[in-house]
């Protein structure tokens, strides 16, 4: 094999594990009458919770029901000020500045925010 071949797979190899290794995020960021939000991909806005902890949610059962969390994969990989939280059932949930994010289940369409400030106050936009 000659230098010039090794050179190129030993550069192919290292773009590969580069790239694998690189954390995408886990969310998007859309745009509601109330200014810029996190959404999922699908466009959904998500939320934060007051009742949660840094890195742990206080949303089980009924809660996330209504709630639905925003699912991570073990293949996932935190970075840019995302985190993966172990949630109380052992399932994984993605947190933005250490907070754990959610959907809302009454949410119908990309934009809508109809759980701002939902139980006296306690879930808010999750905003970039």
């Amino acid at each position: 094999m000659t230098t010039s071949i090794r050179i190129a797979l030993a550069l192919a190899a290292s773009l590969a594990m580069t790239a694998s290794a690189s954390a995408a995020s886990p969310t998007k960021t859309g745009t509601t009458t109330k200014g810029a939000v996190l959404t999922d991909a699908k466009g959904m806005t998500l939320y934060t919770f007051d009742k949660d902890s840094e890195g742990k949610s206080a949303c089980n059962g009924r809660c996330a029901t209504n709630w639905p969390v925003l699912k991570a994969e073990a293949s996932d990989k935190p970075g840019e000020g995302y985190t993966i939280i172990s949630r109380d059932d052992g399932s994984k949930q993605w947190a933005y500045k250490g907070k754990p994010l959610y959907t809302f289940a009454n949410d119908q369409k990309p934009g809508d925010i109809t759980g701002d400030g939902f139980l006296n106050g306690a879930w808010h936009l999750a905003q970039p």
